[in-house]
């Protein structure tokens, strides 16, 4: 399930850090984040759709593994960008 063409481009318009800026690991984070939640809205109607869950599970970690590195190299951007886009209470 990918995400439709006007709603990447503004998560990447919101997230970037420069005007040409489409691949940091901000926007990268926030297009997982976006898709983790597309994908959770669909789990609320089909419960048993193991094969979509698998990817999640995927998406989760590969999300984690960004946030991981964003705070190693730069606790200040991690901080905003987790409360920008409501990961942690």
């Amino acid at each position: 399930m990918a995400l439709q063409k006007s709603v990447k481009e503004g998560v990447i318009k919101k997230y970037r850090r420069s005007d040409l800026d489409t691949g940091s690991s901000e926007v990268q984070v926030a297009l997982i984040t976006a898709r983790i939640n597309d994908l959770t809205d669909h789990f609320k109607t089909h419960k048993k759709d193991n094969h979509s869950r698998q990817g999640l599970l995927k998406l989760v970690n590969q999300r984690r593994t960004l946030l991981d590195y964003i705070k190693r190299t730069d606790v200040k951007r991690y901080t905003t960008l987790i409360g920008e886009l409501e990961i942690r209470k």
